[in-house]
This record gives C-alpha cells, sequence and structure tokens, in this order.
C-alpha cells in the first residue's frame, strides 16, 4: 500500500495544511499509511496529538520525503529537490505562472499534479477543484475584512441618533470568490453591485439579488468557464467605465483574475483620484506582479494622502486557516480516491482529470497546456 506524506508549508503568511487529522482518518480506514511533518498543522490549530489519534505518524519532514510515495502540499516546497525520482507531488503548484519549476520537476523525474489546472467544466472534478474551495473562503473573507477596515456601517441603521445610510459595495469579478463577497456583504447589510465581463457571471450576480453594472463592454467569456484577456480596445472601454461607476462606491472588492495571466487593472489612478475620503478597497488578487488595484501591496494595508484604504489580500483563504485546510483536504481526498481505488498509485493520462492535472511524469513535460505556455515563453525570448 503506498504511503502519503503531508509537509508543513514553508512559505512565510501561510498557515494551511494540505491534509486535516480528519482526512488523515479517512486515509487510515482505506489502509492508506500517513506520514505528517511534526507541526505540519499547527498554525492551523491541528496539533501533532490530533494527526497521532487519527492514526497518522509524526515525523521529520526528512523521513517524510524518504518513506512517502505520494507528497501532499498547498505551494511547491522550497526544499523540492529533496524529492526522489519516482515520488508523486500534488498541490497547488502554478505550473502556468512558474515554468523553471515545471521544469525542474521533470528534470527530477517528480510526477507533478497541480489542482490548479482542473478545469471549471468538468462536472465529475468538482469535488476536486481546490481554486474553488479557496476562493469561497476568501470571498467570505473579503467582506469580512472591507467592513472591518471601513469607517461606517455595512447595513441602514435606525437610531434615536438618526438614520445611517448603508454603505455601497461594488464587487469586481463574480466568479467563487466574487459571489460569495457579493453574498456576505449583503448578509451585513450592504448595498451590493457586482460587476463582470462575462455573460454568465452577470446572470450570477442577478441571481443573488445584486445590482450588475454595466460599463457597454462585449462579452470576455473564455475557455473553462474563466474571463479571456481583453483586447487592447475592449481594456480601454472597460476602464473608461469603470473609472467613472467606481467613485460612487464606499467599499470596492476586486477578485479578477486571468489563468497563467497577469491580474488585469480595474481601478486605475483616475479611480482612486474620484473616490471619497475613507473607501476601501479590498485586492484579491494582489500579488508581486501586481494586482487588480493600482498601489495595491500583497499582504499589506496602504492608507493614501486621500484617506483611501487599499488592502492587498491576494493570500486571504491562510486567515481562515482551519476552514480552508478542510476544504483543501477534501479536494485532496477527493482525487487521491481516484489516484489510488486499491492504495496504490494509478495513473491514466487517457483520464480526463488526470490529464488535465498531471504535469509531470516520467521525466517529461506532459500537461498540454504547460508545454503550450512554454513554447510561447521560448518564442517571447526568442
Amino acid at each position: 500500500m503506498a504511503t502519503v506524506g503531508v509537509l508543513r508549508e514553508t512559505a512565510g503568511r501561510e498557515r494551511r495544511v494540505a491534509l486535516t487529522p480528519d482526512g488523515a482518518g479517512r486515509l487510515r480506514k482505506q489502509d492508506v499509511s500517513v506520514l505528517v511533518e511534526a507541526g505540519a498543522g499547527s498554525r492551523a490549530w491541528f496539533g501533532d496529538i490530533d494527526y497521532e489519534g487519527a492514526g497518522a505518524v509524526v515525523v521529520t519532514r526528512e523521513q517524510v520525503y524518504a518513506e512517502s510515495d505520494v507528497l501532499l502540499c498547498l505551494h511547491p516546497p522550497e526544499d523540492v529537490v529533496a524529492a526522489r525520482p519516482g515520488q508523486l507531488l500534488v498541490g497547488l503548484l502554478g505550473p502556468l505562472t512558474d515554468l523553471d519549476l515545471a521544469q525542474r520537476l521533470a528534470s527530477a523525474g517528480i510526477t507533478a499534479i497541480s489542482l490548479d489546472l482542473l478545469p471549471r467544466t468538468l462536472s465529475r472534478a468538482q469535488s476536486m477543484d481546490a481554486l474553488t474551495s479557496q476562493a469561497n473562503v476568501a470571498g467570505y473573507k473579503a467582506a469580512l475584512l472591507a467592513a472591518e477596515a471601513y469607517a461606517g456601517f455595512f447595513p441602514m441603521l435606525m437610531t434615536a441618533a438618526g438614520t445611517t445610510r448603508p454603505a455601497q459595495v461594488l464587487v469586481l469579478g463574480a466568479g467563487v470568490a466574487g459571489l460569495q463577497a457579493i453574498a456576505t456583504a449583503r448578509r451585513l447589510g450592504a448595498l451590493v453591485t457586482g460587476y463582470d465581463v462575462r455573460e454568465a457571471a452577470r446572470a450570477d450576480i442577478a441571481s443573488t439579488g445584486a445590482a450588475v453594472l454595466d460599463v457597454s463592454v462585449p462579452r470576455g467569456d473564455g475557455e473553462g468557464g474563466y474571463a479571456r484577456t481583453l483586447s487592447e480596445d475592449e481594456g480601454a472601454a472597460q476602464q473608461q467605465g469603470l473609472d467613472a461607476a467606481i467613485p460612487r462606491f464606499d467599499v470596492v472588492i476586486t477578485t479578477a483574475q486571468v489563468p497563467g495571466g497577469p491580474a488585469p487593472r480595474l481601478v486605475s489612478g483616475n479611480a482612486l483620484a474620484g473616490m471619497r475620503p475613507g473607501s476601501v478597497l479590498v485586492d484579491l488578487a494582489s500579488t508581486v506582479d501586481g494586482g487588480n488595484v493600482e498601489g495595491s501591496i500583497p499582504d499589506t494595508r496602504v492608507v493614501t494622502d486621500a484617506g483611501i484604504t487599499i488592502i492587498g489580500a491576494g493570500n486571504l483563504a491562510s486567515t481562515v486557516p482551519a476552514a480552508a485546510s478542510t476544504a483543501y483536504a477534501r479536494n485532496l481526498l477527493a482525487l487521491l480516491t481516484q489516484l489510488m481505488p486499491r492504495g496504490e498509485v494509478v495513473l491514466d493520462l487517457d483520464d480526463d482529470v488526470q490529464a488535465a492535472v498531471v504535469v509531470t511524469h516520467g521525466g517529461r513535460l506532459v500537461n498540454p497546456r504547460v508545454r503550450a505556455a512554454l513554447a510561447d515563453f521560448k518564442e517571447i525570448r526568442s
């Protein structure tokens, strides 16, 4: 029977863990051995004693690498070179944005599976969709973070001291995170408006009871349920419409991302200049490469000279570590159930789910999307 190993996350602000004690217990019921690095779950409030109680064995990081057939993580481990050829590494590896990592994994003979490549249109893979589960957590927390940072109330309050108007909230991007942010902000009593370039997403916004912002831009539906990159003219028209609309709102939450590409800039300096002092922006797409909001800095809260708060929040799911880890572990269990039907890893690259998420195998880069991205990158460099 295969042995599954759980690595402690090495990213500085990451608090999640790839497998919870409950998940470890479920694997043990299938006679799968589970090794957990000491302290792997401590930042999500899962102690080593909890894992041992579920039947896992708590060991050193070196032992996890040496004795596991399958390695579970969220982000690519900084010491992934410690993995041996033939080991299976499963996580949110980001191979479309880190092509060098994909090539190194292939050269090392590691079989890598990245759940962020899973197409959301595959209904049979919904239980494995880690991007959706983590985006759901992030959208919920974004609304709470915005409400905490906003100097007023989200709901309308009628008191003896008078009536306070509700906050006007705009959510840009109506994927999973955006729709959850809309729903949570509405539960908090705000007047919420949503915007997305995709036609289906506009219908989703309306279904929540929120208003739909229309800036007269053509449909931006792309492959796999994601938005496509807009043309230069379309992007300019969108920006003009957003620049005019954004200053009307007290709070703006942005969630728009394009797989394998930079996040679109939606809130420009012009829009910021028109916003009222005390306004709040929460950018869920904020990374070192930019984000949806001009001036957002990852994991940083900035108050501009004009009194506008900009919060770079690209890793919000990590701030709700217990719930996010539980959801992620269930995604991994769904995948492992398919990969290990009898306790041993069985790869089938003709299977549509596995073909979508397997990045490297047998010393080769086998994923078509990653290979295409690498070819495009080499063409640009040449």
